[in-house]
C-alpha cells in the first residue's frame, strides 16, 4: 500500500457524515496524543480546516476520539498554534 494512502482514514460525525482525511501529524501534548487531520474532499486544501481529534492506542489498535473538554480542547489549539509559529521563525533563520 502506497505510503500516501496509509495516511489516510474515514471519520463521521454525530450526525454520521463520512469525511476523508489525510492524518497530517501526531502530536504529544499534556501526555495525551492528538492527531492533526486535513480533509480530502475540500476543493481548495490550503483553505481547509484542520480537524484536531484524540489519538488513542491499544495494542494493536488505534482510534480517534473527539475532544469534548472545550478547556482541552482550546490549549491544544493554541499549542499547535505555537508549534506552526516556531517552524515559520525555523525556516526564516534557515535563510
Amino acid at each position: 500500500m502506497p505510503e500516501e494512502e496509509q495516511n489516510v482514514v474515514e471519520i463521521s460525525d454525530e450526525d454520521g457524515v463520512v469525511t476523508k482525511c489525510e492524518v497530517y501529524d501526531v502530536i504529544e501534548y499534556e501526555g495525551k496524543s492528538y492527531a492533526l487531520m486535513l480533509p480530502l474532499e475540500e476543493e481548495d486544501n490550503e483553505d481547509a480546516e484542520l480537524i484536531v481529534l484524540e489519538y488513542i492506542e491499544e495494542g494493536d489498535e488505534c482510534y480517534f476520539k473527539s475532544i469534548d473538554d472545550e478547556e482541552e480542547f482550546d490549549k491544544v489549539c493554541a499549542y499547535i498554534q505555537s508549534l506552526e509559529i516556531d517552524e515559520y521563525d525555523d525556516d526564516e533563520d534557515e535563510e
